[in-house]
């Protein structure tokens, strides 16, 4: 429903997580019995989770363990893990630098160039240990990227930048072609391609061949484009109209393409709500970057954040608070939904009455800003669980 915000101006009311809630239905199933798997490009994962290319959530170790417990993690083509043979000293530096001279920082960082030997070999490094090997590129870099991953044995191919569009004007250099890039590929690595957040650019997308889509511009906890640039979608309008351009898509030349939510999401409840807005699995980041294994030792940065001309993240702190299996599978040790994330997406599916994720696609939601602060007085007063 559009409103007028001035005259003559319409603009269109759009949701985000912490203004809707889920509807249980007629019937409940016992969590164990729900199944969580799903599919990216032809490829399954046993948890619908992804890891965002962020240095201080991704390396080889991590995304080793991460496959391991039966999701993905997108290793950064363009970071730490491929500028430097030894990383850990430049992640300790990032670590301890304080507030003020941390974008500087990660600036004079980054201006060590990518090697792709180094690319090369994180990737076989992966795969070496049993693990699925993804990597992120940006579009300018692609098509080079993409060569190597293919060489190397890559499981994946993302592309990312903020906005990517199939349709990029530039009188300085020539538009990336996607659709040459995902046939180079072919079947043996899906393409993924992001970020987006409306229904026809998502379908531009589809129809350049891309295996998924990635849904999101601005929301992460690092992220400060919507800020900088004052752009973005709230994410479940964003998601919700993403997966209807996928559903069309769907009917119209039998191809799936996979909608991937991404970021945004603080707690279980924001990951189940994703679902139901129609995501295929969720990237996180700030939410992954609080395990022991994370190598940002408890600090997170926006992927945005080291640009030479204009920054558009920063670097926060949220601690390490459990092993990656923890915040994962469980056991949870606090009560905020931080951690257990794929044990609550499935209580809440048995709650819904959803088997599987494209039937958690179909619960019903409602429009209710004060779902989360509904009876939570105390919490508040005294900020433990949902009041902190």
């Amino acid at each position: 429903m559009a409103f007028f915000i001035g005259r003559d101006r319409e603009a269109r009311r759009a949701y985000g997580f912490d203004e809707v809630a889920l509807v249980p239905g007629l019937g409940t199933i016992n969590p164990e019995d729900c199944d969580a798997s799903t599919k990216i490009g032809g490829t399954p994962l046993k948890i619908p989770i992804i890891a965002s290319a962020m240095d201080g959530v991704v390396d080889v170790r991590f995304a080793i363990e991460m496959s391991k417990l039966g999701g993905l993690a997108v290793l950064n083509s363009e970071g730490i893990q491929t500028r430097y043979e030894n990383p850990d000293k430049i992640l300790q530096a990032i670590v301890n630098s304080g507030p003020e001279e941390a974008t500087s920082l990660l600036q004079k960082v980054y201006k060590e160039p990518i090697k792709e030997a180094l690319l090369a070999q994180r990737i076989k490094q992966i795969k070496k240990a049993g693990g699925k090997a993804a990597i992120s590129a940006i579009p300018k870099r692609a098509e080079r990227f993409a060569d190597i991953a293919l060489k190397a044995g890559a499981d994946f191919f993302f592309i990312q930048s903020t906005v990517t569009s199939s349709k990029h004007e530039s009188s300085n250099y020539a538009s990336v072609d996607f659709s040459k890039i995902c046939k180079k590929l072919g079947k043996k690595v899906p393409v993924i391609i992001g970020n987006c957040v409306t229904y026809s650019a998502a379908l531009s997308l589809m129809e350049s061949g891309a295996a998924a889509i990635l849904v999101g511009i601005g929301p992460g906890a690092a992220c400060t484009s919507r800020g900088v640039l004052g752009l973005g979608v709230p994410q479940v309008t964003a998601t919700v109209d993403c997966a209807a351009a996928r559903d069309f898509y769907f009917k119209k030349t039998g191809k799936y393409i996979s909608i991937i939510t991404d970021g945004g999401m603080v707690t279980s409840g924001d990951i189940c709500k994703a679902f139901a807005s129609g995501a295929d699995a969720v990237m996180i980041g700030s939410g992954l970057a609080k395990a022991v294994e994370a190598p940002g030792r408890g600090f997170h940065w926006g992927m945005a954040m080291p640009d030479r001309y204009l920054p558009r993240g920063t670097r926060i702190r949220v601690g390490t608070t459990a092993s990656l299996k923890e915040i994962l599978l469980g056991p949870a040790n606090v009560d905020d939904g931080t951690q257990n994330l794929v044990g609550a997406l499935k209580v809440a599916m048995g709650s819904l009455g959803a088997h599987n994720l494209k039937e958690m696609q179909l619960v019903e939601i409602i429009i209710a800003p004060d779902i989360k602060s509904e009876g939570k007085v105390y919490q508040k007063a005294q900020k433990l669980g949902m009041g902190k």
